[in-house]
């Protein structure tokens, strides 16, 4: 079969709120598009959630340069426990803005005792999984943004058989997308079996 070399795939797009699947994180997104805008109502604004629910994408989404993000706080060795805590005090005093994340909700976190209440001072969210539902209309939009036709059986089959948080359902699609290029095929399940029996390159 006659190969056709797959041009340099276009980069995922920088994480942001628009971007974001929100599931039932409207609330959350909510909040955040009033940090992102400088009307931040608390001076914390902690997340939770399970590897792969967008904690990350969320704080990468709100940088701003009078924000303070910190992520993964679960984390942090001592000092950097005694600086967050500081910093919290100073944005509270001062009118700032800490946005922080982690594993777990602040009392579960094996962190200094005031730094778990500091934490716990302002809004906390947890970031909820999407449904099956949700993360396929996440993969058929994801893929039509790569120029991709992808079916609901397609879809299906990727969500029963691959990792299913974003980072790894947005590299399954972009590695398809490779596939399909070099050898001129559409993305359908015959394609998309083969892809998920070869062994990684």
């Amino acid at each position: 079969m006659t190969r056709q070399l797959a041009l340099p795939l276009q980069p995922p797009p920088a994480p942001t709120l628009e971007n974001f699947v929100p599931g039932r994180n409207d609330e959350l997104v909510a909040r955040l598009r009033e940090l992102r805008a400088g009307r931040a109502t608390e001076a914390v604004l902690y997340l939770w959630g399970s590897a792969g629910s967008g904690r990350s994408h969320l704080l990468r989404a709100c940088e701003r340069h009078d924000v303070l993000i910190a992520d993964d706080v679960e984390r942090l060795e001592g000092p950097a426990q005694v600086e967050l805590f500081h910093a919290i005090n100073r944005a509270r005093e001062s009118g700032g803005t800490v946005l922080a994340a982690g594993a777990l909700p602040p009392a579960r976190l094996a962190l200094r005792e005031d730094l778990r209440s500091r934490l716990a001072w302002g809004l906390v969210y947890e970031v909820l999984p999407l449904s099956d539902e949700e993360r396929s209309v996440y993969l058929l939009g994801e893929a039509a943004r790569r120029g991709m036709r992808l079916t609901d059986e397609v879809a299906d089959y990727l969500l029963s058989r691959v990792r299913r948080d974003m980072a790894s359902l947005g590299a399954i699609l972009d590695h398809l997308d490779r596939v399909s290029l070099e050898q001129r095929r559409a993305v359908t399940l015959p394609l998309v079996r083969e892809v998920l029996r070869a062994p990684p390159p």
